[in-house]
């Protein structure tokens, strides 16, 4: 079972904000009165007021220490980063397994929490973002692949090559790749370095397995191409033979998306050898 911490945070701050609220305005002022020394009527000086002896109730104490710090992390997690983390190879070698990573939540609009909806326009997703998204099979479940189709691109993958509207991606060998704690298993893969329509990063291919390592979808599979429909989008892992994506299930519609990846600010990996975080990659932007 998932935990729902976008609407934890919302429900968190209604709480909060509405405890100190109706305590502002109900209780506050009867509490305050009635410290007020009798003046038969008159208005009391405001050196009668009692200087001590006010107290708030715990649950408003509480309410009113905790609402500032909930809604500060709602807004910073709703519309500007949000912090990941990365469970799966999916995406070697340009992310590890133990990858914290920071996501832009503004990059393709603001989105209003746990609703998810779209309230401003700001940009649009582009081919070789690397990309969080809900996935559409279950999007309770967050994953992350790389943009590789558009709308309106024609996709193919064949042979271990990726076609965008009838150009290969190109693949400069780049050696051979050698894995470390939990990616350990990747040793000895291709490492290749790809260019998809200008735009430059590192794969991993294993040449001894077939192009296919699920059910493919649609037509991919007989080598034929693939129009990206209107408002969705093609995602690949860039652990070409070691990924979940859209080679598998299909497209990612434009109302999954969660934001854009865009820097590692930590990396906690129990299996490599020695200490668990590996201090060279933290502060590397995601290309």
């Amino acid at each position: 079972m998932n935990f729902d911490f976008p609407t934890f945070l919302v429900l968190a701050c209604l709480v909060t904000g509405g405890i100190w609220l109706a305590d502002a305005v109900l209780f506050a002022p009867r509490r305050k009165r009635a410290l007020v020394p009798d003046t038969g009527g008159a208005a009391p000086a405001e050196a009668d007021v009692p200087a001590t002896g006010y107290k708030e109730p715990v649950i408003v104490e509480y309410a009113r220490s905790f609402f500032p710090v909930l809604l500060i992390v709602l807004l910073l997690r709703s519309f500007l980063v949000e912090p990941f983390r990365i469970p799966s190879g999916s995406m070697m070698p340009t992310l590890l397994v133990g990858d914290f990573i920071l996501v832009n939540k503004f990059a393709y609009g603001l989105r209003w929490p746990v609703l998810n909806r779209k309230f401003l326009q700001i940009g649009d997703p582009e081919r070789g973002d690397v990309a969080v998204f809900r996935f559409p099979q279950e999007p309770s479940v967050d994953y992350i692949k790389r943009i590789v189709g558009v709308p309106g691109d024609e996709i193919r993958y064949r042979d271990k090559t990726l076609y965008v509207n009838g150009e290969p991606a190109s693949q400069t060998p780049a050696g051979v790749y050698l894995g470390v704690g939990s990616g350990a298993n990747m040793t000895d893969t291709d490492l290749r370095l790809e260019d998809l329509t200008g735009r430059e990063h590192r794969i991993l291919v294993d040449p001894s397995v077939p192009d296919y390592k699920c059910t493919p979808y649609s037509e991919l599979a007989v080598g034929r191409r693939l129009k990206v429909p209107k408002g969705s989008y093609f995602v690949m892992g860039d652990n070409r033979d070691n990924s979940n994506d859209s080679r598998c299930w299909g497209f990612v519609p434009e109302e999954n998306l969660v934001g854009k990846a865009i820097a590692i600010w930590m990396n906690w990996d129990t299996q490599r050898d020695g200490f668990p975080v590996d201090w060279g990659r933290l502060g590397n932007l995601i290309e």
